[in-house]
């Protein structure tokens, strides 16, 4: 048996031909940039996620730069983001000057902790060299992280709030989305994603109007929207063609969201199939690892990964490898003790939670159509090492 980590063909196979016919009429329509597509998409996107505004854009990555830029960002500025995380939630703060300020974890749910994210703020207030400006919460995993808690500081700070939902897009807690607290939530289409394209794609969510527009204007080379114009103006041409403000091009490409329509559709019956599957592998593997997930009370993660705590990780995953089951590691070098965040950060001993999962955790297969036979394979390889 030939175990996949992420199945996106039984995926493909299961949805029986949708996906290759949207796929063709998005050809045949020739609408190759932002084409109805896209439309269509955002507002099925923005329905799902609760949201009065969805925005498709290139990847996850400029999904979280746009909201920065739209806030005015800048050198001096703290952005305040856990190191256990993938580098692009931290990597576009540089970009615009602004500083990245490491904040430990939970080491239950693996999500920011509040409490040390209250300190970091406090500690950068007290240093006097940094301006708090945003927390970015991530999603780690496919679950929520302590929005409530997390929305509460930042109200106390004066803080902007984005939810990176790379990996946890679909997630919510007492039943919503993390729209709820956040002020912009972020996602990617990266095709190993539970709601994944067959490319890069990305997008924006927000209840903002006007922080809607600016995005808007800011993916499309800075184009003018209907806030620059005063009553009754009008541009006659095509609205690229006059730019409003400094921009970037980051469109969603009109086959990739077509791609997404079919996805979304079967994406929350999808999400049912992943908890199934992650309550199969807690009931089995408990009594032969460190840990299994916590989820937030009144949580619901999308098992974007399935991952695991054992005090010899490293063993596990050579002995998993023997028994033809794949396995990850996310994340072995954590961002504060990446050579490129060096000077941003306060170096090891810094944050013992997140230095402490870096050494245990692993990931485990997991998607929409892991069936039983192949879960119980799997467990019984974990439970079989010793």
């Amino acid at each position: 048996m030939t175990i996949a980590f992420i199945d996106l063909q039984a995926q493909r196979l299961r949805l029986d031909g949708r996906i290759e016919a949207a796929v063709q009429a998005a050809v045949v329509g020739g609408a190759w940039v932002m084409g109805p597509q896209v439309r269509q998409f955002e507002a099925d996107l923005a329905a799902f996620g609760q949201a009065k505004h969805a925005l498709g854009c290139a990847n996850g990555t400029d999904a979280l730069i746009l909201p920065l830029i739209a806030w005015g960002v800048r050198t001096g500025d703290a952005v305040f983001c856990p190191s256990f995380t993938f580098t692009a939630t931290a990597e576009v703060v540089p970009w615009l000057g602004a500083t990245p300020v490491f904040v430990d974890v939970d080491p239950r749910t693996f999500n920011m902790d509040p409490v040390q994210l209250e300190a970091a703020i406090e500690a950068t207030l007290k240093e006097g060299r940094l301006k708090p400006r945003v927390v970015i919460a991530v999603d780690l995993f496919g679950q929520p992280a302590d929005y409530p808690a997390i929305r509460a500081i930042c109200d106390k700070y004066g803080l902007k709030l984005i939810a990176d939902s790379a990996q946890g897009f679909g997630c919510t807690l007492n039943g919503h989305h993390p729209l709820k607290w956040a002020d912009i939530t972020t996602t990617s289409f990266f095709p190993a994603k539970p709601l994944g394209c067959y490319g890069d794609g990305g997008a924006v969510l927000t209840d903002d109007d006007d922080l809607a527009q600016e995005m808007d204007s800011l993916r499309v080379h800075g184009k003018v929207v209907a806030k620059d114009m005063k009553p009754g103006e009008a541009f006659a041409h095509d609205p690229k063609y006059l730019a409003m403000r400094i921009g970037m091009n980051s469109r969603l490409d009109t086959i990739q969201a077509a791609v997404l329509i079919e996805k979304l559709k079967v994406f929350p019956q999808e999400i049912e199939w992943r908890n199934r599957a992650a309550d199969r592998y807690a009931a089995g593997l408990a009594p032969h690892v460190a840990s299994v997930p916590a989820v937030i009370e009144g949580g619901v993660s999308i098992w974007a990964q399935y991952t695991i705590e054992h005090e010899n990780r490293d063993g596990l995953a050579a002995h998993l490898k023997d028994q033809g089951v794949p396995t990850a590691v996310y994340y072995p070098v954590p961002m504060h003790l990446q050579p490129a965040y060096a000077r941003f950060s306060k170096g090891p001993g810094s944050l013992p939670v997140t230095e402490r999962l870096m050494e245990r955790v692993i990931s485990l297969p997991m998607h929409s159509d892991l069936d039983e036979a192949t879960q119980d394979t799997i467990i019984a390889a974990v439970a079989s090492f010793r």
